[in-house]
């Protein structure tokens, strides 16, 4: 990314932060320390990802990443990341450097991308809850077409991209 792409948008932020703290400077404090304990929630999780993938792709060789989850690696590829995407439980916003770090390591867009969409709307291990809730048929049809559209909108994605 451009450093006066990222500046503009720092820049931004603190326009947007001082305008809300001449408005109502109480709800701006609260706001604050509300999405600093959101982010100190989320950063073990986000270490922990950051300290495995980065162990991985320092034990891997360095072709490992590219025949795993590579471009060349086709359905094999997709599969492994659909899968570990769908039984992730993590925040996606960890999610995101790790996937920008795999891309540079070789690892292809479609890849990537499944990985992404089932992490995101694919919960293998929140079916019992959502099963509670909406019932079991209902929560395993909702966690497969979200897999299989993950396919496919990835599929698109790799051609395009």
């Amino acid at each position: 990314m451009n450093i006066g792409f990222t500046l503009f948008f720092y820049g931004l932020t603190a326009i947007l932060l001082a305008v809300s703290l001449g408005k109502d400077r109480g709800k701006t404090i609260w706001a604050v320390r509300k999405a600093a304990f959101m982010m100190l929630g989320v950063l073990p999780y986000f270490l922990t990802i950051l300290l495995v993938t980065g162990a991985a792709i320092l034990v891997l060789p360095p072709g490992a990443v590219q025949t795993l989850i590579g471009t060349e690696s086709g359905i094999r590829g997709m599969l492994l990341s659909a899968v570990t995407g769908a039984a992730a439980l993590v925040p996606v916003l960890a999610v995101f450097p790790v996937a920008a770090d795999l891309l540079k390591n070789g690892a292809g867009t479609a890849q990537m991308a499944v990985f992404i969409s089932t992490l995101t709307t694919v919960g293998i291990v929140t079916i019992p809850l959502e099963a509670k809730y909406m019932g079991i048929k209902a929560a395993v049809l909702r966690n497969l077409l979200f897999f299989l559209s993950a396919f496919a909108t990835s599929v698109l994605l790799g051609a395009i991209v």
